[in-house]
């Protein structure tokens, strides 16, 4: 492929399996260090310099500086999108890590993509909002209706931040095999949840632990 986009450059950078722990990491949508991502990735911290300086080459990473301390952070949704569609890949392949344990079933149920719900609920969210007509389209081409728009503004979920991210956009699961919702509608819903006190996020995790009565709220609050 000697012109057009390097997709060798970017799978060699995804594909070193402490680069891919780190960035797996980084799909929490947290910000980390990187004596955290070098904890994550089992490598040392100057090992995990020499990776980051690379991912921040390569255009999947951002650095944000506060004071003397430094974090890492993916560069925009895209690079988790691609993440997550890899996932999804190495999961139908049965390129599966050997450590499982009592999280697994929490994680395919909820947990954060990026910034956004994913998993069983989330594919749920996403199939309810479609068959109300609150999105329309599909694919890549999925928007929110004139209906829908009110809708959320009605729960008071502002979606008119100036942003690069999309407003609405659909993201592969990799445990559902199904799409959820990403972009700006997709986090707007996920911070209300939280913010709502339905959910929650146990430390260290991407899992989203819905309490009994918050999984009712929020079933009841979307029509799902």
């Amino acid at each position: 492929m000697k012109d057009g986009p390097d997709i060798a450059r970017i799978a060699s950078l995804i594909g070193d399996p402490g680069r891919a722990n780190m960035l797996a990491a980084l799909m929490s949508g947290k910000a980390l260090t990187a004596g955290e991502l070098a904890r994550e990735a089992g490598v040392r911290v100057q090992t995990a310099s020499g990776h980051l300086t690379r991912l921040e080459e390569g255009g999947l990473i951002a650095r944000e500086r506060q004071g003397r301390h430094h974090y890492f952070r993916l560069a925009d949704t895209d690079v988790a999108g691609v993440l997550e569609a890899l996932m999804g890949l190495a999961a139908a392949k049965g390129q599966l890590r050997t450590r499982t344990g009592p999280r697994d079933p929490e994680l395919r149920r909820a947990r954060v993509c990026y910034n956004h719900l994913a998993g069983e609920v989330g594919v749920m969210l996403y199939d309810g909002l479609r068959a109300r007509g609150v999105l329309t389209g599909e694919g890549e081409g999925i928007a929110l209706t004139d209906a829908g728009r009110a809708e959320m503004a009605a729960l008071g979920i502002d979606l008119s931040a100036a942003s690069r991210s999309p407003e609405c956009k659909s993201c592969l699961d990799w445990s559902a095999r199904r799409s959820h919702l990403a972009g700006r509608l997709g986090r707007g819903i996920l911070d209300f949840t939280f913010a709502q006190g339905w959910a929650m996020r146990p430390e260290g995790t991407r899992i989203v632990r819905f309490s009994g009565i918050g999984e009712g709220a929020f079933r009841k609050a979307f029509n799902v």
